[in-house]
C-alpha cells in the first residue's frame, strides 16, 4: 500500500525554521515527482515545490529564496527546508507524489500544520 508520511510541522515565530519530512513508499519514491502543497485558511490549496527524480526543481514566487525542496533517495524521503517563514506561511502542508503519466495514480499525505506566529 502507497503510503506518504509528514512530520516535522508546528508553531514557531516570524523569522524562524521548521523542516518538513515526508517518508514515501519506495514503489513510488524511484519514479514519481515529489512536492509540496499547502492550504492556508479560507484559501485554495497551492503548489509550494516540487523535485523531480533527477532532482530539478521549481518554486512558488512567494518562498523562493526561503524555502528549499531536497529528496533522499536511499531514505525515500523528501524534504522542505523553510527558513525565515512568515506568518502568511501558516497552512496545512501537504505532501504530494506526482504521477509520471495518465496511467498512474497521484498520492497525498495527511497533510501537517505549520503556524507561524509571535
Amino acid at each position: 500500500q502507497v503510503q506518504l508520511v509528514e512530520s516535522g510541522g508546528g508553531l514557531v515565530q516570524p523569522g524562524g525554521s521548521l523542516r518538513l519530512s515526508c517518508a514515501a513508499s519506495r514503489s513510488i519514491f524511484s519514479i514519481y515527482t515529489m512536492g509540496w502543497y499547502r492550504q492556508g485558511p479560507g484559501k485554495q490549496r497551492e503548489l509550494v515545490a516540487r523535485i523531480t527524480i533527477g532532482g530539478s526543481t521549481d518554486y512558488t514566487d512567494p518562498v523562493k529564496g526561503r524555502f528549499t525542496i531536497s529528496r533522499d533517495n536511499a531514505k525515500n524521503t523528501v524534504y522542505l527546508q523553510m527558513n525565515s517563514l512568515k506568518p502568511e506561511d501558516t497552512a496545512v502542508y501537504y505532501c504530494h507524489a506526482d504521477p509520471p503519466g495518465p496511467l498512474y495514480v497521484k498520492y497525498w499525505g495527511q497533510g501537517t500544520q505549520v503556524t507561524v506566529s509571535s
